[in-house]
């Protein structure tokens, strides 16, 4: 909501009081009004810059206004008024004796591109940090038709904006945030991500070879710890060159302690018994998930970041860079995998056991034509 000009009251009302830029932004416009000539000083400063919207609606109206002649305007409020009719239309509780007030609480006209500065420096905070809350909607947003494309494209406008930031404002040492972030989202744990994961270890089993070609996979990527280990275990079967089946994977999952946790070698065996389609099918699905839930951290570390007002741009840009790092690692392999990945195949389910060798079918005798 908007500041009232009255905000320069620190606890009116019981409200919280104004943050810093507040009064740099009432700094930067009395200096403006005492020197109308400083705005060729500030810089490309927009009126949206200013988190008051009063403030943004009277820096409009002295950039619309005419310049004053210098001599004239120390001794006439003409300047003054024009700028007040033309602001006020836009904010109907601006007061001349606001305009005083600015003009009273500037500490020194001469610093007005350094309070421009400090506008600039707030606006991109909180434009970060609505970059970041428009990645985590977007990430959980089970309306659109291709979420996983939908996010990656605000995960680039995210980036592209990092890149604007940063040639705006200089590094300097020291550049990485002390923020000290929340815990992560939980990842997602419905029925459908567990069918899912069910059936990648199952068909994965089932189809080894194809397995081999799906490096873009990674335990880290599942949402369910046992189903993570579970590809633990085909991996590396499937790297040592090992035969691949549901026995097999049965036995290596014994060695690395998986049926102590409760689950029976039987149910193990039922899991590992129902493949469907191809692994890189529900391969794709699973790294989807794991992209998303990788946006949605990705956005709450930044927020974190932006909520920090100890935080300089350049840590800001710093530390959502390297967040941003992991969602690009796993974006890669979702690319690979969406490239690589066939399309489902209606596959008939593999039986669990061969069936017995029989003797081979008779066939009827081929006729032989007589000869004369």
């Amino acid at each position: 909501m908007p500041h009232s000009p009255s905000d320069d009251n620190d606890d009116q009302d019981g409200l919280s009081p104004p943050p810093p830029v507040h009064y740099a932004e009432q700094s930067l416009l009395g200096a403006l009004l005492l020197d109308p000539h400083r705005l060729d000083e500030i810089g490309p400063l927009d009126p949206g810059h200013f988190s008051n919207y009063t403030h943004g609606e009277l820096f409009r109206a002295m950039r619309t206004a005419p310049a004053p002649d210098a001599e004239q305007h120390r001794t006439s409020p003409a300047w003054l008024n024009t700028v007040l009719d033309a602001a006020r239309p836009h904010a109907p509780g601006l007061t001349a004796s606001y305009l005083h007030t600015l003009i009273q609480v500037c500490p020194w006209p001469q610093h007005a591109a350094t309070y421009a500065r400090m506008i600039h420096a707030d606006h991109a905070r909180r434009s970060l940090r609505v970059h970041a809350e428009r990645l985590a909607q977007t990430a959980v947003d089970t309306t659109l038709p291709h979420r996983a494309k939908a996010t990656v494209q605000q995960a680039d406008a995210l980036a592209r904006f990092l890149d604007d930031l940063s040639g705006r404002f200089a590094s300097h040492p020291g550049s990485l945030p002390r923020t000290l972030l929340p815990p992560a989202p939980a990842r997602e744990t419905s029925e459908e991500a567990l069918d899912e994961e069910r059936l990648l270890i199952a068909t994965a089993t089932a189809y080894p070879a194809e397995t081999c070609q799906m490096r873009w996979l990674v335990s880290e990527d599942f949402a369910f710890p046992l189903h993570a280990a579970l590809w633990g275990c085909l991996t590396a079967l499937t790297h040592r060159g090992d035969p691949v089946d549901r026995i097999t994977v049965l036995w290596e999952a014994q060695h690395r302690g998986l049926l102590t946790g409760g689950i029976a070698p039987a149910d193990l065996l039922t899991l590992l018994s129902t493949p469907v389609g191809s692994p890189e099918h529900w391969g794709d699905k699973v790294l989807q998930r794991a992209l998303l839930s990788r946006a949605q951290i990705v956005a709450v570390s930044i927020v974190a970041f932006t909520d920090d007002p100890a935080n300089s741009p350049h840590q800001l840009i710093t530390g959502s860079r390297r967040a941003l790092a992991d969602l690009t690692a796993l974006r890669s392999r979702w690319q690979q995998a969406t490239s690589t990945a066939a399309p489902p195949t209606a596959r008939p389910a593999r039986t669990p056991t061969a069936p017995r060798a029989g003797p081979p079918p008779r066939t009827a005798p081929t006729p032989v034509r007589a000869t004369r």
